[in-house]
């Protein structure tokens, strides 16, 4: 079937369908102009792992989402697919999961001496294969590119957006991002861990092609990475939630500050989505919660009105969604993916 004739057996009124497609729909790769590719990684996560399966948690729940965009009319007929999680990845991210959290536990434990050998030479076997999934990412997604895929990223931790953006950086010559998290990840090799998902953006301001980072929804952070933001101050903008509320208890609406936000960003923007940027209530089982944040619909309104603003989404990522057993994360990350691709696509 062509895609034409595809859109016009379906029927976006009707019961979801469990055909193995995100929402149901009845698209291809072939025919998707937006694709979601999943990242089963979760190596280097410090507190609670498991969003390695977050992609398969977020199909299963998306099953029985509406398709309905009151913003971007008949939004699904652009085509949105996602792409299973690559088994080799889950499984290596399986195999070394393990080594880093006693790696961890030994850094916690005084790092031992007796332990030493065996500890180091974990930590560089993970370095490595971070590494690699970088490589990999930024050549997955560099063929999806040529052929005129708009791509969202699903991790796994927040490590798994970095190849992403180092091939964005040889389509366009500077873009900024937006980032909402709870957590700055500005660490320098958090743990040790080169990659960690903690140090993503301290590597990510590496890209010459990144002119802005604008962190909004901050509220879990260290000394040092306050230093960092400082040194960048040209190109970091930092948004933190206690300074956000206070500024709306002090009558200021957040239309502004969300023009405050975007003032920020140059034409192309790239939008990062760490879920615990959002309140717990939204995400309680991801890796790192943090009370505070975000309520949803906050979220899709500062989204939208990037948009408005004639600002072009040229990419996004999901990150540290709960696993395979969350229902509820799954269903609420289904829907903002649902929202980021249809923004991204119309706006294409």
């Amino acid at each position: 079937m062509t895609k034409q004739e595809k859109i016009n057996a379906f029927d976006p009124n009707g019961v979801g369908l469990d055909n193995g497609h995100f929402i149901g729909l009845p698209f291809n790769e072939a025919d998707a102009k937006v694709v979601l590719l999943p990242v089963p990684w979760d190596v280097t996560v410090s507190y609670n792992d498991g969003t390695a399966s977050a992609s398969e948690n977020i199909l299963k729940a998306s099953v029985q989402l509406d398709l309905y965009d009151a913003d971007v009319k008949d939004a699904w007929k652009m085509g949105i697919y996602m792409r299973p999680p690559d088994q080799i990845w889950k499984r290596r991210s399986e195999l070394l999961r393990p080594k880093a959290a006693a790696y961890i536990e030994w850094l916690e434990a005084g790092s031992p001496e007796a332990d030493k050998v065996l500890m180091e030479e974990s930590l560089k076997q993970i370095n490595q294969a971070c590494g690699d999934l970088n490589k990999w990412l930024g050549e997955e997604t560099r063929d999806l590119m040529e052929r005129g895929k708009l791509v969202g990223i699903i991790g796994g931790d927040h490590s798994t957006p970095l190849g992403y953006l180092e091939t964005l950086a040889s389509y366009y010559p500077t873009f900024g991002i937006l980032q909402i998290d709870a957590h700055m990840d500005l660490r320098e090799a958090y743990e040790g861990f080169i990659w960690s998902h903690a140090s993503i953006f301290y590597n990510a301001l590496k890209i010459p092609a990144i002119k802005s980072l604008v962190q909004v929804g901050i509220r879990d952070y260290c000394e040092a990475e306050v230093a960092v933001a400082a040194k960048e101050q040209e190109r970091v903008a930092v948004f933190y939630d206690a300074n956000i509320r206070a500024a709306l208890y002090r009558g200021k609406t957040y239309d502004r500050i969300c023009d405050e936000m975007i003032s920020k960003l140059p034409d192309h923007v790239y939008i990062s989505f760490d879920i615990d940027g959002l309140a717990p209530i939204f995400c309680p089982n991801t890796g790192t919660p943090v009370p505070g944040g975000f309520d949803f619909q906050e979220i899709m309104y500062l989204a939208n009105k990037v948009v408005e603003s004639g600002r072009k989404l040229i990419g996004f990522d999901l990150c540290e969604v709960a696993g395979v057993g969350h229902e509820w994360e799954g269903n609420v990350a289904a829907r903002i993916l649902y929202k980021l691709a249809n923004l991204a696509g119309a706006d294409r």
